[in-house]
């Protein structure tokens, strides 16, 4: 898809991070933009802003783990703008420690948000595009899901998200070649970022009274310190990722990566499986970090 000026953009998670950004690009391109968030101050406050950018916005608080508050969006997206031609599954939440000290209630949050959210995403706006092309031979259509180079790596202390993102990447490769078998007018990628500054470290403000975080464990509390101090080291921006988006719908390119240097090890990880070999220290390059967290999991309580 080349063309964006005067089409519809769907974006969840647009309140911040890697939303809010792709928002101000559409909205520089010309594109009415569709802001979809949970956490309705901020959205509010994106939204005045993209308005601001002078592109016709609609604003609307979605819980994207509910499939009835995506129903709802996508019938306010069809009555406002018609089908959408770049809808972006972009809301996730994170959450961390060793893979049995998550509750169920940690399990049913991450979930919801990071699976079933791109999940309804897919359900309800897939056949709205599906339909726009099969009435028009112009249109133009592409689908991108956010998941995570932990889709495509499994690093230790981060079990839940590890296992939602994977199911992002799958869930992501089958909707491209689904696709494929039925048309030429639509299109799909999956973006791994990284370690990038998005506010997903924070994500527990947006958790639900139902999902209510138990009390820290020392795992989670360690993880998540060492996942802060990864992000602030970090050099590339929540803006350089959602220009990488559009650069890849452009390319009509399905991997989006944020970092391509840390593909070495998601190539480590490949051999490891084909070569039925143990899976490798992910700390190997850099054993210092590895000892220690080893160090701080195994000291008394």
């Amino acid at each position: 898809m080349k063309q964006f000026s005067g089409r519809t953009a769907v974006i969840t998670g647009a309140g911040s991070g890697f939303g809010l950004e792709t928002s101000r690009i559409a909205a520089q391109r010309g594109m009415n933009v569709v802001m979809a968030d949970v956490q309705a101050d901020a959205l509010e406050r994106a939204a005045a802003e993209i308005e601001g950018l002078g592109a016709k916005v609609l604003a609307q608080r979605v819980d994207v783990s509910k499939a009835a508050d995506v129903e709802a969006l996508g019938q306010a997206v069809e009555k406002r703008f018609g089908a959408p031609h770049f809808v972006f599954n972009n809301a996730g939440v994170g959450a961390g420690g060793l893979i049995w000290e998550n509750t169920l209630a940690d399990w049913e949050w991450v979930i919801g948000v990071n699976i079933m959210g791109v999940a309804h995403g897919v359900r309800v706006f897939t056949p709205m595009m599906l339909a726009a092309a099969a009435k028009d031979a112009t249109y133009e259509g592409h689908i991108v899901n956010t998941a995570s180079m932990a889709g495509l790596l499994n690093p230790p202390n981060m079990g839940v998200y590890n296992v939602s993102k994977h199911a992002v990447v799958a869930l992501s490769e089958t909707l491209y070649q689904d696709l494929r078998l039925v048309t030429d007018q639509i299109s799909a990628s999956v973006l791994c970022p990284f370690f990038v500054p998005t506010g997903i470290s924070a994500s527990e403000r947006n958790r639900p009274a139902n999902a209510p975080a138990a009390k820290p464990t020392r795992s989670q509390l360690i993880g998540k310190a060492m996942s802060e101090k990864a992000v602030g080291h970090g050099k590339i921006s929540a803006a350089n990722v959602a220009q990488f988006v559009f650069d890849a719908i452009e390319a009509d390119r399905f991997y989006i990566y944020s970092h391509p240097k840390a593909l070495g090890s998601v190539q480590t990880r490949l051999e490891d499986v084909v070569q039925a070999r143990n899976p490798t220290d992910p700390f190997a390059g850099k054993p210092e970090i590895g000892a220690e967290l080893r160090a701080a999991l195994r000291a008394p309580a």
